[in-house]
Parts: C-alpha cells; structure tokens; sequence
C-alpha cells in the first residue's frame, strides 16, 4: 500500500486538493472510474472535498450537499459520472450492498463514500483511501492511501 500526506491549510486548500485530485486522475485514468473511501470526524470537511471534485467536473458545487439522510447522492452530466454515499448511517455491509454499490463499482464513475471505513469489507480492492484529519480550526491533513494499481497511479501523479 503506497500513503502520502498532504497539509491544507484553509477551506480554499482543501478545495484547491478536491479540484488537483479529480483533475490528475482524470488525466491518469483516462476517464476511467476509481472507488475513494473518506474517513474522518463531523466536520472535518469530507463533503466540502467531494463538492471541490465535483465542481472540477462541471456539477454546481451547490448542488453537491451531503447524502446522510439519503444515503446516495448520483451527478451525470459532468466529465464524470459521481456516485456519492454516506455510511454513516448504514447499519451493516448487508444494507451497504443493498444500495446498488456493486453496479456502482462496475460503472465508469467515481464512488466517494463519506465514512468509508463503516462499509471496509464491501469495497473494492483497488480504491484510494483519504483520512481527513483536524489539525484545528482551519488545517487540514491528508492522508491518501493507494490500494492497487489504479489507486497508486492517481497517488503518484499527486506526488508531481
């Protein structure tokens, strides 16, 4: 597994990092989906990341709220297609796959799940993996983790 930890130091970092991750995957992948898994505590700012990768891609930012009562949010349209899941509220890997998240997985988008680590053994193998931790009240880290090959290469194109 390859990590690497970036800093953000204000709300406009953390969406300077939304929009630099979605752009160079983009470019590595060829438009090619990839699975992100976001863990991290209330507030640390997992959807206003997911709201930075989509504004990327051509989705309002505004639009892009947190699913947690919803459970999923769908963005078509854009450059790519999102899936973007909450388990948060999800009581076990049973209700998780019952979402539909394996035809996600199948498709050519990206699925972010905020709370990735509630739902671990239901992802894929290859997926990139983001812990956001609170410094304090503006920073932000980083910790990007790579799962497989796909996943690596969208890492290392971050480390450039």
């Amino acid at each position: 597994m390859t990590e690497l930890m970036l800093l953000a130091h204000s709300e406009a970092d953390t969406d300077r990092l939304g929009r630099e991750l979605a752009e160079r995957a983009d470019s590595v992948l060829a438009g090619a989906g990839l699975v992100v898994g976001l863990s991290g505590t209330l507030g640390a700012g997992k959807t206003r990341f997911v709201q930075a990768i989509a504004e990327a891609w051509g989705y309002d930012r505004e639009q892009v709220v947190s699913p947690t009562f919803v459970l999923c949010h769908e963005y078509h349209g854009g450059r790519q297609s999102l899936y973007h899941l909450d388990a948060y509220r999800i009581r076990d890997d049973d209700e998780f796959l019952e979402l539909g998240v394996e035809e996600m997985f199948a498709a050519n988008a990206w699925v972010i799940i905020e709370w990735a680590e509630r739902v671990r053994d239901c992802l894929p193998s290859d997926r990139l993996e983001i812990d956001i931790q609170v410094r304090d009240d503006d920073s932000r880290g980083f910790v990007f983790r790579a799962t497989g090959d796909a996943s690596q290469a969208v890492l290392r194109s971050l480390c450039k």
